[in-house]
């Protein structure tokens, strides 16, 4: 054999290799139906898929080819493989790419897992919350340093009603003031800035005509004072500096127990513990004030709210003002207990949105998302009443009547985060009206019995609503 070897395909089907060889022999005459002496033919099996081979690359892509809903998704995801047309008719005996990607669709059953889940939007900040627990109890350390210097008994009117104007105030202003969020901190700020000072003048004036005379007018000032700069800081999220601001009044009730301070010390670590609020207030309102006021653009887009309807929140400031005040005539203690409960009762107000968000994600139905919901408000109001109940008995107090205001409060505070102010402030204040009535009047029940009947047909009425409003998917979209 010599000269060159030619491969030529022969056939259709590509299943014929034939060797041309050179021929240097003098040709003779042959019949017409005889292979030339200078061809050698050999015919070859047909060839089709590699089923084996198929099988394994379906197993090793099984992951990525389980999620596709068309063939073509799979020849994509072959190319990005970086399978040739060469590979795929020598390895796995497919003509081309689309015939290997329908084989391996059919192969693999559909498979639409679901998306990874982001983080939760609503997952609470647990060291702030309870910090603002502990924040709202601390200024009554005021009171029991400044106890001796004042007669309590016959003042005590001026410093409540001055009090509740304060706390209704303070909730219609920290509303307005989160509502201007939206335009920007420095418009929030600007909110704040007009509207603390003008609280502490008109809970200082309803003080003064409440029967506050002399010093108490001062200490109705202070506390008027103290309220509304606790209430700003409180707004911008600056409770630390609220925290170290109160700490010559936290040093100084610390020493009580072993030491009396005398008069001048009792005076003078409260009004410091004042004055450094006010100072730290006025810093952090300079600083927002200073930030780059609100675009045309945003500030177009954003509608200023309307005094009524911050209305609402207001009220019910005044409404739980007057249900705590009717607990804590009787109980103090349990009063201060409720106070540091409001840390974890925000905690849970988080908890219930980030797990109503998880249950809209795994409810099929409404009538499941129902069921779902109910479940979690029972879980969150369990989980934010049973611990008061043994504080309830270490205090002294009637468990009923503060598990059930302590339900009122939670259940109120769920509604006006999503916006349902109007039913929590009727019922509080149908519930505060009911129960400060029958005080008033010292008729039966008694007061006791009072507060715990009203708040607790106000509590399920909150929750029946709460339930309604909130048992559908659209208010967690």
């Amino acid at each position: 054999m010599s000269g060159p070897i030619s491969l030529e395909p022969g056939g259709a089907e590509q299943d014929t290799l034939a060797l041309r060889l050179a021929d240097v022999r003098p040709r003779r005459r042959r019949p017409r139906w005889a292979l030339d002496d200078s061809t050698l033919a050999i015919r070859l099996p047909l060839r089709g898929p590699d089923e084996e081979a198929v099988s394994r690359l379906a197993a090793d892509l099984a992951d990525r080819i389980g999620p596709a809903v068309h063939p073509y998704e799979v020849a994509a995801l072959l190319e990005a493989e970086g399978l040739t047309a060469a590979t795929i008719k020598e390895r796995y005996g497919h003509p081309d790419l689309f015939s290997l990607a329908a084989a391996l669709y059919e192969r693999v059953p559909r498979t639409f897992p679901e998306p990874a889940r982001g983080p939760d939007p609503w997952s609470p900040d647990t060291v702030r919350c309870l910090l603002r627990g502990v924040l709202f109890a601390l200024p009554g350390l005021a009171y029991l340093l400044t106890a001796p210097l004042w007669d309590a008994g016959a003042h005590a009117s001026a410093l409540i009603v001055a009090g509740l104007v304060s706390w209704a105030w303070g909730q219609a202003l920290g509303h307005r003031a989160h509502l201007r969020m939206v335009a920007g901190r420095r418009e929030a700020a600007l909110t704040l800035l007009v509207g603390a000072p003008a609280g502490a003048v008109l809970a200082t004036a309803a003080g003064a005509v409440s029967g506050g005379v002399g010093p108490v007018i001062l200490v109705v000032a202070a506390q008027s004072l103290y309220l509304a700069a606790a209430g700003v800081l409180l707004v911008l999220a600056r409770e630390r500096l609220l925290l170290a601001a109160l700490t010559p009044l936290v040093a100084g009730a610390a020493v009580l127990p072993w030491w009396e301070p005398g008069e001048a010390a009792r005076a003078g670590l409260p009004a410091l513990a004042l004055l450094a609020t006010l100072a730290v207030t006025g810093r952090v309102l300079g600083s927002a004030l200073a930030a780059d006021p609100a675009s045309g653009g945003a500030a177009s887009g954003v509608v200023r709210p309307g005094p009524l309807r911050s209305l609402p929140y207001g009220l019910f400031g005044l409404a739980a003002g007057v249900l705590v005040l009717l607990e804590g005539r009787r109980e103090p203690y349990a009063v201060i207990v409720l106070t540091v409960s409001m840390g974890p009762a925000e905690w849970l107000l988080y908890r219930y949105r980030g797990l109503s968000v998880g249950a809209l994600r795994a409810a099929a139905t409404p009538a499941g998302f129902l069921l779902r919901s109910a479940g979690i408000l029972g879980l969150c109001l369990a989980a934010y009443l049973l611990p008061l109940w043994p504080a309830a008995l270490l205090t002294g107090a009637a468990p009923a009547a503060l598990l059930t205001l302590a339900a009122v409060l939670w259940t109120a505070l769920l509604l006006q985060a999503f916006g349902a102010a109007w039913p929590s402030a009727l019922v509080c204040l149908a519930a505060a009206g009911g129960a400060g009535a029958v005080t008033l009047l010292d008729a039966p029940p008694g007061p006791v019995a009072a507060l715990a009947l009203s708040c607790g047909a106000a509590a399920l009425c909150l929750s029946a609503c709460a339930l309604w409003r909130l048992g559908r998917p659209a208010p967690h979209a």
